[in-house]
């Protein structure tokens, strides 16, 4: 029987770059015999009403093709119900279907993964903060990493991950760290000045930083990583680290596994959070994770 799959697309991934992909990609699927219906919103609100009307006519699986953020924006969609959730890599940072498996260098090979229709259950996590409420497949990020999300965004040129190294250095300049108040299981509080909070369902973000790198999506657990308060120079002598995972071996890293956690930062401090590289609000944030809310394909 011919699998119905609704395909999510993000024309705006690497900067539109993907769409050429999107022909080959969708004539693999159709030539292995899925039947397609094709989603793209005018924006991220319009898209995910679109996903969510897709999801609710019950296709055999929700398709995101494009990079975390849109695999943020169809986890929305497929929460809670059993569509399973495929995933087609093709953004600036693909950290999400990296940590499932997925080929992330071969949009046709994730492709044909799809049409084998293979699923397991894995995780999510709620995010709440004072303007909002989602779900996350991977990682929530608070402090330095957010404020050079922030920066990154606000900037039109360079293009591709290139602004993101242009408002790390920017930011770099003025950040200080921020005082932290972070309560572990609702019981255990914590209060110290930190770099970063990372709360991880998987174990990479930012296209391959490996912040967390024994993290695992089916473990009913999430991973808060602190990074303490360090001196600016030490702090660019660890960052390489992360892409290896080797930093967790740093005196100033500590990592807790939990199934939620409430994050608090000095009133005085602006500090927002990010979960999938997507704003989600301003601190205080709590997360909490949901076992196997999730079924993707594998």
């Amino acid at each position: 029987m011919s699998p119905q799959l609704a395909l999510l697309v993000n024309p705006a991934a690497r900067g539109g770059r993907t769409l050429r992909l999107l022909e080959p990609v969708a004539r693999r699927l159709r030539a292995g015999g899925a039947e397609l219906s094709v989603i793209v919103g005018d924006d991220a609100a319009d898209a995910l009403e679109r996903a969510c009307t897709a999801v609710a006519e019950r296709p055999d699986a929700l398709v995101a093709f494009g990079g975390d953020g849109l695999v943020h924006l169809a986890v929305q969609a497929v929460a809670g119900t059993d569509v399973p959730l495929g995933i087609i890599p093709a953004g600036t940072g693909n950290d999400i279907a990296a940590a499932l498996g997925l080929p992330c260098k071969d949009p046709v090979a994730a492709a044909r993964t799809v049409l084998r229709m293979k699923s397991r259950l894995v995780d999510a996590a709620q995010i709440r903060t004072g303007g909002a409420e989602e779900l996350f497949a991977g990682v929530v990020c608070c402090g330095f990493d957010s404020r050079v999300n922030e920066r990154a965004n606000r900037r039109t040129w360079p293009p591709g991950m290139a602004k993101y190294v242009v408002a790390m250095v920017e930011e770099l300049r003025s950040f200080r760290p921020i005082p932290f108040r972070i309560t572990f299981d609702d019981d255990e509080v914590v209060e110290r000045e930190a770099m970063l909070v990372a709360v991880a369902n998987t174990r990479s973000y930012g296209a391959g930083m490996r912040v967390s790198p024994d993290a695992r999506p089916d473990d009913g657990l999430l991973d808060v990583v602190v990074l303490d308060a360090v001196s600016k120079a030490e702090f660019l002598r660890v960052f390489p680290s992360v892409y290896r995972g080797t930093h967790v071996g740093h005196r100033a890293v500590s990592i807790r596994r939990v199934r939620s956690v409430r994050l608090e930062a000095d009133d005085s401090v602006d500090t927002v959070a990010y979960a999938d590289g997507e704003r989600i609000g301003a601190v205080p944030a709590y997360c909490e994770v949901r076992p196997e809310a999730l079924r993707v394909i594998v």
